[in-house]
């Protein structure tokens, strides 16, 4: 399967999760896609736009504002040029923004800009994952028709274990392309 041509978003957040983003960039690319990453600010504590930048080939959107010179990055035209946005990793804090309409970043106004499918791959540790607020949070984004791609169980940076580490970046990818695929023989059923 291949990702050849589709344009996707990846929306990094501040997690120590943050890492595989790297990794997850590779491999999209590698399958074909065309990657623009938006980071939030506490995103750029765990991984520099620099490498980032290095990955996609793309300069890193971060801000509103790309330059004291009035230039401005648009989360419509983002939003609008986009076949899927995969928000990897999600924490806590985004989802819930993300929930309640809160764009208070480059991130959250993308997001709300978005037309295209839009994944999420909630990182956390056990506790902050299994919360009611947090669990009503992606209740909510699924009702939206956002796909939550469930983390997985095993070791946290807490040191405790249980479900709350961000899904592989081989698995994501591979969501990705089953969405895509479907999406393409459904299309072709159509008609």
């Amino acid at each position: 399967m291949s990702l050849k041509g589709k344009k996707i978003i990846l929306g990094i957040t501040g997690s120590i999760a943050t890492y595989k983003a790297a990794v997850l960039i590779r491999i999209l690319i590698k399958k074909g896609a065309e990657v623009q990453v938006v980071i939030t600010p506490a995103g750029k504590e765990f991984i520099t736009p620099i490498t980032l930048s290095a990955l996609t080939g793309k300069p890193v959107i971060s801000e509103f504002f790309a330059q004291r010179d009035g230039t401005w990055n648009s989360h419509v035209d983002l939003g609008l040029w986009a076949d899927a946005m995969v928000v990897a990793p999600a924490t806590a804090a985004t989802i819930g923004k993300m929930a309640h309409g809160i764009a208070d970043n480059m991130l959250i106004a993308t997001y709300l800009s978005a037309k295209a499918p839009v994944f999420v791959a909630p990182a956390m540790d056990l506790d902050m994952f299994t919360h009611p607020a947090t669990q009503k949070n992606l209740e909510i984004l699924r009702s939206y028709g956002n796909r939550i791609i469930e983390p997985a169980e095993g070791e946290l940076a807490s040191h405790l274990v249980g479900k709350g580490r961000m899904e592989e970046p081989e698995v994501i990818a591979e969501v990705l392309e089953d969405f895509f695929a479907s999406s393409q023989s459904m299309a072709k059923k159509k008609y």
